[in-house]
Order: structure tokens, then C-alpha cells, then sequence
């Protein structure tokens, strides 16, 4: 069985017609549960407001984001419009992360959140429709307060997790790993423990030929006890933002791969769904259920 992070207000935190695709986050949930792939039993509300630490991020910047202070250059740097509301949401966000992950672990199971991914936040900045860094708030957390002692954050969103490199770097006990468009947006990537940066127009075939070369031979050489996964669908060809040329199919083989290493070395896995921008919402939404059945199909 596999446990989903879901609430109403992953929806609606910023005006209609903003250009970041709200709408999946309702859609999702909706076509997993009538495509049978869950049910109902296989989601949970995250709690709400600040409940876990958050002290991967600086005290000042958090202070400043709380009291809805970030200047206006700080801002439009998140993408997103200020409120409280947002602030709210980022919290739900981080909390199902967090909460998901625990289920996973003290199940041995597999975990998701419909939304979440947050790898732009860095330790004292918003940035590209992150505010709180959700996999790093819940990696500290695990470190802090439960027996693991090792975790691997794959990153395969087409973005290059740049504020998780940045929060990470040099904490030996978290292993970045991110696979993404060496010319695509951030611009200044700090580095990963591992980077993979891929040209324009890479294909299923290169892309799965790296993925499966470098992925297992990290998981034997760290032996994590826990993995977070970042499952972006904006390595499509048809993403807009993502200038890969992953199919449908090569980016289903993808999710496959890393939740059977994920099964076959009994680590538990959190996986959040991160970036997805096709013109098409159907074609967002197929690459996303694929990700669900890829996963339901193993961890049952």
C-alpha cells in the first residue's frame, strides 16, 4: 500500500490565471482514484500550520517570510504572490512531506505527495515557486529524530535542484543526486553531489542509458535507509519550460527504475511530484498517474 499527502489548499493559494498549472493538484487525485490505481483510504491530510523544524532554512529568512516581509525583488523571485494563504500552503506542503515520509519508513513503503518538491528553496531565499525547501525540511527531521542515518535525494525533475545543493553542501549523511538540462533554468547551479547535466532534446534512450548506469551503483556505494524522490514530468518533449525529449513511456521507465531499486534494497521511498508544464494538462496528468502505477504496482 502507498500513502498520499493531499489537502484542498494545495489548489488554490495564488489568483486564476497565473501561469504555474494549479489545476493538476486538483485533477490528480480525482483520475487516480477513478482509474482505481487508490483509493480513498490511500490519502491523508497533512497537518496544518508550523509543526516540524524548519531549521534547514535561516532564522532571519523565516522570520521575513512569516510576516509576509520579503521585498519585492524577493518576491517575484518565488514566482508566486505573497499571502497568507501561500505561506499556509508551503507548510501544508512541507508537512505532508515530512508526515509521508515517516509513514513510509515505519511502513517500509512507499509515500507521496500530489504536491510538494520544493528544490529551489535555498537556506535564505524563495525562488522558482519554492518558498520551503519540503525534502530537506523532511530529510533534517528524519536525521533528527529517527534511526536513519543515511538518505538519497534523487532529483529528475528538468530543473537542477539548486537550493537543495545549497542546503546540503557538505552534510555528508545527504547525497544529492540530480539528473536535469544543463541549459535550462537555474542559471547558477551550486552543485549536487552528483550532477548529470543533460543536453537540449535528450531522449529516452541516453537518458534512461545515465540513469541506469550512475543510479545503482549510488545506492550500493551510500547504502541509504531512506530515499527521496523527485518525479518531475517537465522531461517531456512536449513540457514547455523543459527542452528534454522524454516520452511518455521513457519517462514511466524512469519511475519504474528507481522504485524497484528503491523495492529490491528495501528502502523506503518519499516521493513528491515536482515541476510539469505540457500545454496539454491531460498529457501532465498521464505522466503523473504513470508515476502512481509505477510505484502502486510494486508496493502493495
Amino acid at each position: 500500500m502507498i500513502k498520499i499527502a493531499w489537502h484542498p489548499s494545495y489548489v488554490h493559494p495564488v489568483p486564476d490565471g497565473h501561469r504555474f498549472p494549479m489545476e493538476k493538484y486538483e485533477l490528480l487525485p480525482m483520475r487516480l482514484i477513478r482509474e482505481g490505481i487508490v483509493t480513498d483510504d490511500n490519502f491523508f491530510e497533512p497537518t496544518q500550520g508550523l509543526t516540524y523544524n524548519l531549521d534547514v532554512h535561516d532564522s532571519e529568512y523565516l522570520k521575513r517570510l512569516f510576516n509576509l516581509e520579503l521585498t519585492k525583488k524577493e518576491v517575484r523571485a518565488s514566482g508566486f504572490t505573497l499571502s497568507q494563504d501561500l505561506v499556509e500552503r508551503e507548510l501544508l506542503i512541507t508537512n505532508g512531506t515530512v508526515e509521508g515520509a515517516l509513514w513510509a519508513l515505519n511502513n517500509r513503503s512507499a509515500a507521496f505527495n500530489i504536491a510538494g518538491g520544493t528544490h529551489h528553496a535555498s537556506a535564505n531565499k524563495a525562488e522558482g515557486f519554492c518558498l520551503l525547501n519540503d525534502q530537506a525540511i523532511a530529510s533534517r527531521y528524519l536525521l533528527d529524530n529517527t534511526k536513519v542515518s543515511q538518505i538519497l535525494i534523487i532529483d529528475l525533475d528538468v530543473h537542477q535542484g539548486n537550493g537543495t545543493a545549497q542546503i546540503f553542501k557538505n552534510i555528508n549523511n545527504v547525497y544529492t543526486f540530480s539528473m536535469h538540462g544543463a541549459n535550462n533554468y537555474p542559471y547558477h547551479k551550486p552543485p549536487s553531489d552528483l550532477d548529470i547535466p543533460l543536453p537540449d532534446n535528450t531522449g529516452d534512450k541516453k537518458y534512461l542509458s545515465l540513469l541506469k548506469k550512475y543510479l545503482p551503483n549510488i545506492i550500493t556505494e551510500i547504502n541509504p535507509d531512506f530515499i527521496f524522490y523527485l518525479a518531475g514530468v517537465d522531461v517531456l518533449a512536449e513540457d514547455k519550460l523543459g527542452r528534454l525529449g522524454l516520452t511518455l513511456n521513457g519517462c514511466k521507465e524512469r519511475d519504474e527504475l528507481v522504485f524497484s531499486l528503491a523495492k529490491d534494497s528495501d528502502i523506503p521511498i518519499m516521493t513528491t511530484m515536482g515541476g510539469g508544464y505540457a500545454p496539454d494538462i491531460k498529457i501532465i496528468l498521464e505522466a503523473h498517474c504513470n508515476t502512481f502505477r509505477s510505484a502502486s504496482n510494486l508496493f502493495y
